[in-house]
C-alpha cells in the first residue's frame, strides 16, 4: 500500500485509486471521480460475472499491452489473470480465442468493429450479456489507463510502458463505415456534424417492461427507460450504475474547468477515436456552452489521415484553427486519446502557461479519459444513423 507521502510511480497511483482500503488519493483528482472509478472496477472484477475473474483480468492485461500501460498489465497479472490469454499463441479454446480477438480490435481500432465481429462472438457461444461485458471491460480499462497516464504526467511520476503484442488485430486494413445504410435501412452519417443523431444497437436489448429494478436504477441518473442505449448497458447493471455516476462527476460540477472545455475534450477524443455519434453530442454541448459554433465546426471538419489500423498519426489539425487555450486543450486531449497515450510534460506545461491550474487540467484529462470508455461502447455495440423523418 502507498504511504502517506505522495505516490512516487504510476503503480502507486493505480493502487491509490483501486485498492479497496486505499486512503491516499491524488490531490488533483476529484474524490467522486476516484470513488466511482473504483466502484466500476469493483462491479467489473469483484462481483460475479458471466465470465470468470481470471479471464476478465487476462483480457485486461491484453488491453494494457495494446495501450502501453505497464502499471495496469502488472496490476491485473497480480489479481490472478489467466496467463494463457496474454501469451503469444492463440488460446486453444475457440470461445476464449474469439474474446481475445475482439479485445485486440476494440483496444486498438474501436471504429473498425462491425456487426459481423459481434456475430463472431455469438457464434463462439457468448450471449448478449457477455458481449456487453467485454465492451465494458475494454472501455473501462481504456478510461483507467488514461486516468493513470494523465495523472502521472500531471504529477511528474514514472509510468512504465508495456510492449504491445506481436500479432496484428483482425481489423487491420479495414476502413470505418461512414455513409451508406445501417442494418435497419436508415442512413448512416457520412461526416461529422453538430446535428442530433440516433443510435441503433447490434444486439438484443431488453424492452422497457423487461427491466429489473437494478437495471432501471443503473441509468436512472442519465436517461429514461426509452433509451435503447442505456437499456442495453443495463445488461451489466453494476458497471453501468458506477459509470453513470462517474459521467456526472466529471461533466456536471460547476467549479473547475468550464463545462464548454470539458465538452471540447470529449469531442476531440471522439474525433481521435472516430466516433461520429459521440462527437455530435459533445460538439453540440461545447458550442452551446461557449457560443463558439465556428470554432467547434472547425474542429469537426479537421481531416485526420489514418493508417491500416485506422489510427490517426497526425493530430495537429484538431488544434490548427483554435485559439491558444482551446488549441492546447485539444492537443492534450488528443495525445491522451491515442491508442497508446502520448501525453507528455510539454502538453501539460502548455496548459499551465495559459493559466489553467492543476485541478482544471485534471478535469480536461478526466473528460478525455472518460470518452475512451464512452466511444468504445458506442462504436462496438451499434451504429449511428440520421433521425427518422
Amino acid at each position: 500500500m502507498p504511504s502517506e507521502t505522495a505516490p512516487r510511480t504510476a503503480h502507486d497511483l493505480l493502487d491509490a485509486i483501486l485498492a479497496p482500503t486505499g486512503e491516499v488519493a491524488p490531490g488533483v483528482l476529484r474524490p467522486a471521480v476516484r470513488e466511482h472509478t473504483r466502484e466500476a472496477y469493483d462491479a467489473l472484477y469483484r462481483t460475479t460475472q458471466v465470465l470468470p475473474a481470471p479471464v476478465l483480468h487476462a483480457l485486461a492485461v491484453v488491453t494494457a499491452q495494446w495501450q502501453g500501460s505497464g502499471a495496469l498489465a502488472a496490476w491485473h497479472r497480480a489479481q490472478g489473470a489467466d496467463p494463457s490469454l496474454a501469451a503469444a499463441d492463440a488460446p486453444a479454446d475457440p470461445a476464449l480465442a474469439a474474446l481475445r480477438d475482439h479485445v485486440d480490435l476494440l483496444s486498438v481500432s474501436p471504429a473498425l468493429v462491425t456487426q459481423e465481429d459481434q456475430q463472431r462472438l455469438a457464434e463462439a457461444g457468448h450471449d448478449a450479456t457477455a458481449v456487453v461485458l467485454i465492451s465494458q471491460l475494454v472501455a473501462f480499462e481504456s478510461h483507467l489507463q488514461r486516468l493513470v497516464a494523465g495523472l502521472a504526467v500531471l504529477e511528474g511520476l514514472e509510468a512504465p510502458v508495456a510492449l504491445e503484442p506481436s500479432r496484428a488485430p483482425r481489423s487491420r486494413g479495414r476502413r470505418a463505415e461512414h455513409g451508406g445504410t445501417t442494418r435497419t435501412g436508415r442512413t448512416r452519417p457520412a461526416a461529422y456534424t453538430r446535428e442530433q443523431l440516433q443510435w441503433e444497437p447490434w444486439i438484443a436489448v431488453p424492452a422497457e417492461d423487461e427491466l429489473s429494478e437494478a437495471q432501471r436504477d443503473s441509468f436512472a441518473s442519465k436517461a429514461s427507460t426509452n433509451s435503447v442505449y442505456f437499456r442495453m448497458l443495463s445488461l451489466t447493471p453494476g458497471i453501468t450504475r458506477a459509470r453513470s455516476a462517474l459521467d456526472n462527476a466529471i461533466f456536471l460540477p460547476r467549479d473547475g474547468l468550464p463545462k464548454a472545455e470539458r465538452e471540447l475534450a470529449a469531442a476531440v477524443t471522439s474525433k481521435v477515436n472516430d466516433c461520429i455519434y459521440c462527437a455530435s453530442v459533445h460538439a453540440r454541448k461545447a458550442a452551446g456552452f461557449s457560443k463558439r459554433e465556428a470554432d467547434v465546426d472547425a474542429l469537426l471538419a479537421a481531416e485526420l489521415g489514418r493508417d491500416g489500423d485506422w489510427i490517426a498519426a497526425d493530430l495537429a489539425p484538431l488544434a490548427a484553427a483554435q485559439d491558444p487555450r482551446w488549441g492546447a486543450i485539444a492537443t492534450a486531449a488528443a495525445e491522451l486519446s491515442r491508442p497508446r497515450p502520448a501525453l507528455g510534460p510539454q502538453h501539460v506545461a502548455a496548459l499551465r502557461d495559459l493559466g489553467l491550474d492543476e485541478a482544471q487540467i485534471a478535469d480536461a484529462l478526466c473528460a478525455a479519459g472518460f470518452f475512451a470508455w464512452a466511444n468504445r461502447l458506442m462504436l462496438s455495440l451499434g451504429e449511428p444513423s440520421h433521425p427518422d423523418a
